[in-house]
């Protein structure tokens, strides 16, 4: 049987999005061809649309269709909280919960050039509070303790995003970092 090139180069494409297995790509790939052509059309449309439409945000580092997002250019925030975190991915998933309303800084790599955009957003939010939300590790806290350091002389109030065992997992599955972190850093009832 001759192979069916532009079938498993599809295959090989959807493979390569994460979470998505051998299995799952080749079932995404017969739907799309064999079943549903036109939803395969309008993905693949809004694929297109979104590269040449979506960029980083200047201010915050986020998505943006134009030079400044939605977030940044939104006056009724609360200017005085910046939420640095590590992906634009993040300002998403905190933005979706509704429990915060502040700006947000995308910190994805250390840098000087990314630590005096983060000193320029402080000054121009005339932020008061640091609000880390990044993933829990050793090498995090180090660079959460460099940040402090590098803007010591604004005058900021530095915090993070509470730590510790998740709603609805059994100790037994939960990791020993965030264990301890959960006991150290216990609240009273």
């Amino acid at each position: 049987m001759k192979r069916l090139k532009k079938f498993y180069n599809l295959v090989e494409a959807l493979e390569n999005l994460p979470s998505i297995g051998k299995k799952s790509a080749s079932r995404l790939a017969f739907h799309m061809v064999l079943e549903n052509s036109y939803d395969a059309l309008k993905i693949a449309h809004a694929i297109e649309d979104a590269l040449s439409h979506i960029k980083k945000c200047s201010m915050c580092g986020g998505l943006s269709e134009d030079e400044i997002c939605h977030i940044c250019s939104d006056e009724n925030r609360e200017r005085e909280k910046l939420c640095l975190v590590e992906s634009a991915r993040d300002i998403y998933i905190i933005d979706e919960s509704g429990e915060y309303g502040g700006y947000y800084f995308v910190f994805d790599r250390l840098s000087e050039e990314n630590l005096e955009r983060l000193a320029k957003a402080v000054e121009s939010h005339g932020t008061s509070e640091i609000i880390f939300a990044f993933t829990p590790s050793i090498q995090t806290e180090a660079l959460i303790l460099y940040i402090e350091d590098r803007l010591k002389d604004l005058g900021l109030k530095f915090t993070k995003i509470a730590q510790g065992v998740p709603t609805g997992v059994r100790l037994e599955n939960v990791d020993a970092l965030s264990l301890s972190k959960a006991i150290t850093e216990r609240v009273k009832t």
